[in-house]
């Protein structure tokens, strides 16, 4: 895509997320659906991460060894045929990257501008962090990483962005399922901090007797 097809697609990330927060959300989650995008995420990781591609590119949706070295050697060729320049995400997007990493960065972008936290799901969603947090550094502080997904390189991923996810349940899926399942437990955090009585409050003594064992 061109530099300006991805600022586009970034905006229109942007715009969900400004909607559904102005109509009362006070928590988001990412999530994806695609087939190949898991190459445009691993190429994206790699360069703004500086991290080496094989320890990056997993397997995606099951491909064998063959499949991996062929897609390996791809995300390796766009990477030199269109040379994106690290300390410009933007370049980085527009040429390895794919649309709905730039959507997803706008929505978390637009999340932290609104102070709204944002669950990160998987590997793209995790991609799409990364680009955010390398655009607006402070936009880390309205993350909130779901789960560990058994793709290889999320936990590089989620390491330089400085995320530790809450779940490891050996998930592959996208689709935002474990950013789903953290927005229960977050509720259920929320709830606590919100609803807690205090000792004091519950009038609940804080001394404890023992009672000698004879």
């Amino acid at each position: 895509m061109t530099r300006e097809e991805a600022l586009a697609a970034i905006f229109v990330g942007v715009e969900v997320a400004e909607e559904v927060v102005a109509k009362g959300a006070s928590l988001i989650a990412t999530g994806d659906m695609g087939i190949g995008n898991t190459s445009a995420s691993s190429a994206i990781i790699s360069i703004l991460g500086s991290i080496g591609l094989e320890d990056i590119v997993g397997r995606g949706t099951g491909v064998d060894d063959e499949g991996l070295d062929r897609k390996l050697l791809a995300i390796r060729k766009a990477i030199n045929v269109n040379k994106p320049q690290r300390q410009d995400p933007l370049d980085v997007l527009h040429k390895v990257g794919g649309l709905e990493i730039a959507g997803l960065s706008g929505v978390i972008l637009a999340c932290a501008r609104r102070r709204t936290p944002v669950v990160i799901d998987g590997f793209i969603s995790s991609a799409a962090a990364l680009l955010a947090a390398k655009i607006a550094p402070k936009s880390v502080n309205y993350m909130i990483a779901s789960h560990l997904s058994a793709e290889s390189g999320h936990s590089l991923a989620l390491a330089e962005i400085g995320l530790t996810p809450m779940l490891h349940m050996n998930m592959r899926l996208g689709e935002g399922t474990g950013a789903v399942i953290a927005m229960n437990i977050i509720h259920s955090a929320a709830k606590l901090m919100r609803d807690m009585a205090t000792f004091e409050e519950a009038s609940v003594s804080g001394q404890i007797s023992v009672e000698k064992i004879k």
